[in-house]
């Protein structure tokens, strides 16, 4: 009885927080995201057992629309999320913060200052050949590290910012497999997977 009520609730907090069916935000999701605070978002983590049914699950488009509120208030937290000491990451994406929304966050180390940037519906197009072995964590797995062998060196990669705008880009090396990981959690795909493959 006990775990048909888990499974029940599971599934209505799902459906509330993602409402994929919508482009933009649903009330619920504009509720969770707030109205005016730029504080850091709470990490969503495998090891609790709601987060970890969110986490594995796919996320849905949203529209670029410099005139989303919302989606700029988003953008923000993302990042303050991020970089937020107690996380400190060089990538993070929605689901991680309880949306399911196609939008990350990663800090361009390939570029000057390494700024934090957002990118809506990422979309990786090509994969090249050439892999690079590479120490990956995660914000949503606590108190484990381990290196990946199948990231690609080169992708690139279709997006959409903030300003509505959309772009193909050409990432390599460590940037490229931020943006592995973090396009990753959009298909509620893990780094632990990487390993799982790996290992057979």
């Amino acid at each position: 009885m006990k775990l048909i009520k888990y499974l029940l609730f599971s599934l209505i907090f799902i459906h509330l927080i993602s409402c994929s069916s919508s482009k933009n935000f649903s009330k619920t999701q504009k509720q969770f995201i707030g109205n005016t605070s730029l504080k850091p978002m709470r990490l969503f983590l495998i090891t609790n057992k709601q987060d970890s049914v969110l986490l594995r699950k796919k996320s849905a488009y949203i529209r670029p629309n410099p005139k989303n509120k919302t989606l700029q208030l988003f953008a923000k937290r993302l990042i303050t999320t991020v970089k937020d000491s107690a996380s400190l990451g060089v990538g993070i994406a929605a689901p991680q913060v309880g949306i399911l929304k196609n939008i990350i966050a990663v800090q361009r180390l390939d570029k000057d200052n390494e700024p934090f940037e957002i990118y809506l519906n990422p979309v990786i197009k090509y994969y090249s050949t050439q892999k690079r072995s590479c120490l990956e964590g995660c914000l949503s797995i606590p108190n484990r590290r381990a290196i990946t062998l199948d990231r690609s060196f080169e992708i690139k990669i279709e997006y959409d910012k903030l300003d509505g705008t959309h772009h193909t880009e050409k990432i390599t090396d460590f940037v490229s497999v931020i943006f592995q990981h973090e396009i990753d959690h959009l298909n509620g795909i893990l780094f632990i997977d990487h390993l799982l493959k790996e290992s057979n």
